[in-house]
């Protein structure tokens, strides 16, 4: 029993490596690349890959020896392995600082909320406003243009086509969730044009009434480990200077 629970303990830490590398790098992950990180035989962690493939959770491109994550492997690592992520206090600071230059009312609050997650994540950001209705502000969306995912034309054609038609993009934002952050990765956006992407959403509000929606839109290869702290911290900050207009 001991010997089981090792295994399983191996598999998800191994799971949890190769994700982690893969977000850096955006290469396949090799099993020499971890054989030396865990003291193990590059045999041992191609048979963890192997299992870890049957289960769903990695998989290899073409005839690559390497692995990516599918979108079942994103999913444990967001829900199982990032819980406890919290934002550098530096970084706090920084979206503190920034609220506090003149702003007046609420489109130039939300607007800044839209240019901070932007410039802290390096991802393409999204703010809703319920009174908007049909609107929203984004920005970074040249973020986009750095990550391989989007260097075929088609794939960023696709994705700024989404974002202009607007109403796709308000479908998944309005969607109802219980976290405090909610993450949609590939096929759980529910639209062809953005399967190689993930989208973060967090709600803001006033007196636990919901007044909009803040959320960052990038590759599935996103900085889960810094997103969704980003998000959490600045939809508490927004909601608290929204007391003072509402």
């Amino acid at each position: 029993m001991v010997r089981l629970v090792d295994h399983e303990t191996r598999k998800k830490t191994i799971l949890s490596a190769t994700i982690s590398r893969f977000i850096r790098n955006a290469l396949p992950v090799a099993s020499e690349d971890l054989a030396e990180e865990f003291s193990l035989s590059s045999a041992t962690i191609r048979n963890v890959f192997k299992e870890l493939e049957e289960e769903g959770y990695l998989t290899h491109p073409y005839t690559s020896a390497g692995r990516i994550p599918t979108d079942k492997g994103y999913r444990y690592y967001v829900d199982f392995l990032l819980s406890q992520i919290e934002l550098l206090d530096e970084e706090k600071k920084k979206i503190l600082e920034e609220y506090k230059k003149g702003i007046r009312h609420i489109e130039q609050l939300l607007e800044k909320t839209s240019e901070v997650v932007a410039e802290i994540t390096h991802y393409a950001s999204i703010v809703s406003f319920l009174e908007w209705q049909d609107k929203f502000l984004y920005k970074g969306l040249s973020f986009i243009l750095e990550h391989p995912e989007f260097y075929e034309i088609s794939k960023l054609h696709g994705l700024i086509g989404i974002l202009e038609e607007k109403k796709r993009i308000l479908e998944i934002l309005n969607r109802d969730f219980k976290e405090e952050v909610r993450v949609y990765i590939g096929e759980e956006l529910g639209y062809k044009e953005m399967e190689d992407c993930a989208l973060a959403v967090s709600s803001y509000g006033v007196r636990n009434r919901p007044k909009g929606k803040i959320a960052i839109i990038g590759p599935k290869r996103m900085e889960y480990y810094h997103i969704i702290p980003t998000l959490k911290y600045t939809s508490e900050v927004l909601s608290e200077l929204l007391e003072s207009i509402f």
